[in-house]
């Protein structure tokens, strides 16, 4: 039976070196997945090893996959330019990370668009959802196989955050979407975009004093152990686009392209089910572990609300305002 690349104790060493360890028999297609997050409890993490796991049963003989994860192959700034070079098949990046390719994905960085994820897996089963999924195909050669949910983000900091005052002068980690950086802005605070793998650093040594991120990512990265605590927002929706090449997926016989989608999509489904649970039990350790969290009254909640949402008409002709009023009305 094949040996996945997973982020267990037992491959430290091997991903240390970014190597991944597989057998996979002569004769197999490798298929490479890179992605950007550690850990074992991370929602990409697990369906990406899933994913492997399927495939590899599935498909014996004919694809092999290997995990590289936590950045142990291309970091989040190299991999893209990684799958168009052909150097890696499969990735999960951050829907934000698409901005030089495309403004629509901007619509899933929109502050309080989505009252929750079941609202965000409700859009991306809407004609509008299934459309970006190829919207960047015809020029870049990007595909999406699927929307992989992580959850809602919350801010934490170096302070107590209860209202966006409260951020006034302060500098935030942010992904490269410019929706994020108007939306610090709009707190009076400073976004600094930079590498997932760099944050923890940055907060540490004070290069920046906040981030935002969902409860998987603040425990799995231990963001909590250098912030002063984690304020319940709930404001913006994180969310992967699981891709590849259409050049890759073009190269598969139509039998194997069918049976590798259909995994692909039975995974994906599974996947975000599953998630809300992982960030309940990922919220629970971060409280074990003695990070803090900071609940909002209703009143500090819309004020968050006040603050942000005007963003959304700053982004209306680039993102446009039916896709904007679809992803809010689903």
């Amino acid at each position: 039976m094949k040996k996945i690349s997973l982020a267990l104790t037992s491959l430290a060493l091997a991903l240390s070196a970014g190597t991944a360890v597989a057998n996979c028999d002569s004769g197999e297609r490798v298929v490479k997945f890179s992605h950007v997050t550690g850990g074992t409890t991370h929602p990409k993490v697990v369906a990406a090893n899933n994913f492997a796991d399927r495939v590899n049963k599935e498909m014996n003989g004919k694809l092999c996959v290997e995990v590289f994860p936590n950045s142990t192959l291309f970091g989040d700034s190299k991999e893209l330019e990684a799958l168009l070079l052909g150097d890696v098949q499969l990735l999960a990046p951050s829907l934000s990370k698409f901005g030089s390719y495309t403004d629509k994905y901007g619509v899933f960085d929109l502050p309080f668009i989505f009252k929750d994820m079941d609202h965000a897996i409700r859009f991306t089963k809407t004609p509008e959802g299934k459309k970006l999924l190829t919207e960047m195909d015809e020029y870049a050669g990007f595909v999406g196989l699927g929307y992989w949910m992580s959850g809602m983000k919350y801010f934490s900091a170096n302070k107590p955050l209860l209202v966006p005052s409260d951020a006034e002068g302060m500098k935030f980690r942010v992904q490269t979407s410019d929706v994020a950086k108007q939306m610090i802005a709009a707190m009076g605070a400073s976004p600094q975009a930079m590498a997932f793998s760099e944050v923890y650093g940055a907060l540490q040594t004070g290069v920046v004093d906040g981030q935002e991120n969902t409860w998987s990512n603040i425990y799995t990265k231990k963001f909590y152990e250098v912030q002063d605590s984690t304020t319940e927002t709930n404001h913006q929706l994180l969310a992967y686009l699981f891709m590849t090449s259409s050049e890759f997926l073009q190269s598969l016989s139509p039998e194997d392209r069918a049976q590798f989608t259909q995994i692909a999509d039975e995974v994906t489904q599974a996947a975000n089910l599953n998630v809300k649970a992982a960030e309940a039990a990922n919220r629970e350790n971060i409280l074990k572990a003695g990070g803090k969290i900071n609940t909002l009254s209703p009143a500090q909640r819309q004020e968050w609300v006040d603050t942000m949402k005007p963003v959304w008409k700053q982004f209306e002709s680039y993102i446009g305002k039916d896709l904007i009023n679809a992803a809010a009305g689903a």
